[in-house]
């Protein structure tokens, strides 16, 4: 029966049958699990998503994990946004290096900030800023191409198609000093690329060369990656520019518009229409005459014909209610025969504007 049945399956099918009973059946030397298939390293590896040719497809355990990040997609004006900064960025580093300077933006990304700190390559100089109006952080990280890039241009260096030679030391009072005041350039340009969104102001905060005291939010909290390409014309290096999603998240409604001022637009049909449908609904007018507290007792004794004596006199006002809500004060008569109250006084001072 089992030999018909494989003979019903396709080859790719009888292959994959093939495989799992000898991954199941006992290996050569005799090691087996409780009855169970031992799996493999590489089986182990895809299941938790680290195998693969290393590109971007995430599989197993870490795909799960890595959707409970936001994607910036979900920002479509922060795009903008950097767009536009890096247009000023390039006319102010032209401006500072008298150089052909091209700024570009590599990537936007989400990640862990743990994940961002382990993958800073030391030496670094990492510049912690404040977002004043935001009251939170974020992080501009130089790398050292460009610091070396930079300090060749400003001092006069010589300029050739090569490679920099990135030395493992510590960076060297005058690095920092251009680094600073670079960062300060791109804090000035990135207020003002934010300026037309929202006011924003990003003020120096300190440079750190070690990346675990540059912690502004949880490691394991979502944070945005912008990443920037800088040439200049033969050198050049990399700026990375970290938000955390809590520094983002008073302007997250602003963020999320497709373009500057979107909001719904004004139909006057529409509007007419829900005017009108309004104006005809129907409503519940209640006209309360008094209140009275009285006992347990006395109501249980309340019978057919008793007489129950309220407080309120003939020229007392009476309360008009809607939905539990005191409206209007009025004075109790008659017209045509039938109970009427006459308003005398608007409670509601939202019905007094509407009115």
């Amino acid at each position: 029966m089992a030999e018909e049945q494989q003979e019903a399956m396709s080859p790719e099918e009888a292959a994959a049958v093939a495989a799992m009973e000898a991954a199941a059946a006992p290996d050569a030397g005799g090691a087996t699990g409780a009855g169970g298939k031992a799996l493999s390293q590489n089986e182990i590896d895809n299941l938790l998503g680290f195998g693969g040719d290393g590109g971007d497809n995430k599989t197993g355990i870490k795909a799960l994990l890595d959707k409970a990040l936001l994607s910036y997609e979900r920002l479509p004006m922060l795009e903008v946004v950097f767009d536009r900064f890096v247009r000023n960025l390039s006319s102010t580093l032209r401006n500072f290096t008298s150089d052909n300077v091209d700024v570009s933006i590599d990537a936007i990304t989400s990640m862990r900030f743990e994940d961002y700190l382990n993958s800073i390559p030391l030496p670094a100089l990492i510049t912690v800023f404040q977002a004043v109006e935001w009251e939170n952080y974020g992080l501009i990280n130089v790398d050292s191409s460009l610091t070396f890039s930079l300090v060749d241009v400003l001092l006069g260096g010589a300029r050739a198609n090569r490679p920099l030679r990135v030395e493992g030391r510590p960076y060297t009072t005058i690095e920092q000093d251009i680094v600073k005041t670079v960062v300060n350039a791109i804090l000035d340009d990135m207020c003002a690329a934010f300026n037309p969104l929202t006011p924003a102001t990003f003020r120096f905060e300190r440079m750190e060369s070690n990346p675990r005291f540059c912690t502004i939010t949880r490691p394991a909290n979502a944070v945005i990656l912008i990443s920037l390409r800088i040439d200049m014309d033969e050198r050049g290096g990399k700026a990375e520019i970290l938000f955390p999603y809590a520094t983002l998240e008073p302007i997250k409604n602003l963020l999320t518009q497709m373009f500057t001022g979107e909001k719904f637009g004004k139909d006057n049909a529409w509007e007419d229409h829900f005017s009108n449908e309004l104006n005809r609904s129907m409503l519940q007018m209640e006209a309360i005459l008094e209140g009275k507290m009285i006992k347990v007792k006395e109501l249980a004794e309340l019978k057919v014909g008793s007489t129950l004596v309220l407080d309120h006199t003939a020229n007392d006002p009476v309360v008009l209610r809607c939905n539990g809500q005191k409206l209007m004060l009025g004075k109790l008569g008659a017209s045509a025969n039938k109970v009427a109250v006459r308003v005398d006084q608007l409670l509601n001072t939202k019905l007094r504007e509407i009115l």
